[in-house]
């Protein structure tokens, strides 16, 4: 059986999201879209990590930590757009494990719940992903084509690490915007091309290679 997660956010597209991510990792995953939901299902059901959002329908996030802590120790990571110090101390204090600030990467998110997990376990968590001869360090965030360190700007290696966790799937241009620049962002699908082309720069001459699919999208081919 699959390691089980809870999603608590208000926001159906984003706990969507994140829901399809998950579930593709092989997480059973359940969700909640308001405070008094979240603890409703936090105290009657087997978690292994519950993704709270700060700003809820009903009660909000330090409250349901707060309860939650009563009865279980289930890491938590807040879900939140609000960045001030007070709030993320506030989080902490009431036993919050990390914080995760809109917007953000599925894969980033991922891997900090991964190292979580192994760290709970006392494992030393799986940090890198390679694919023929690219590798990235999902810690250092570091990437390295034919084992030499190649310079990737945020953005592009925050790609870079999807597609190499997703090799040979095709994805819209739409699911890309919503992936890396979230779903209140003002421009257009064009800076999804534009990343995509530095990409390509970074891996040319290497044996993986992003492919446009016609009236699609994009999907990274990888050697067998």
């Amino acid at each position: 059986m699959g390691m089980r997660i809870l999603i608590v956010e208000d926001d159906l597209l984003l706990a969507e999201a994140i829901n399809d991510f998950f579930t593709l990792k092989g997480w059973q995953t359940g969700e909640a879209h308001d405070g008094n939901e979240a603890l409703e299902m936090a105290e009657s059901g087997s978690w292994q990590m519950i993704l709270l959002d700060v700003m809820l329908p009903g009660r909000d996030g330090f409250s349901v930590c707060r309860r939650i802590r009563q009865f279980s120790d289930v890491p938590v990571f807040f879900i939140t757009a609000r960045v001030l110090e007070e709030d993320e101390l506030n989080g902490y204090a009431v036993g919050a494990d990390d914080y995760v600030t809109k917007p953000f990467s599925l894969p980033v998110l991922y891997a900090k719940v991964m190292a979580m997990m192994g760290r709970l376990r006392g494992d030393r968590p799986a940090d890198r992903i390679r694919r023929g001869d690219v590798e990235v360090n999902l810690q250092t965030r570091k990437a390295f084509i034919c084992g030499e360190e190649v310079s990737v700007p945020p953005k592009e290696w925050e790609m870079l690490s999807f597609f190499l966790e997703n090799p040979n799937r095709t994805f819209t241009r739409a699911q890309l915007l919503i992936r890396f620049w979230g779903y209140d962002f003002e421009g257009n699908e064009r800076v999804v091309d534009n990343h995509i082309k530095k990409l390509r720069k970074v891996l040319a001459g290497s044996s993986c290679s992003i492919r446009t699919v016609r009236q699609s999208g994009y999907r990274m081919e990888v050697p067998i």
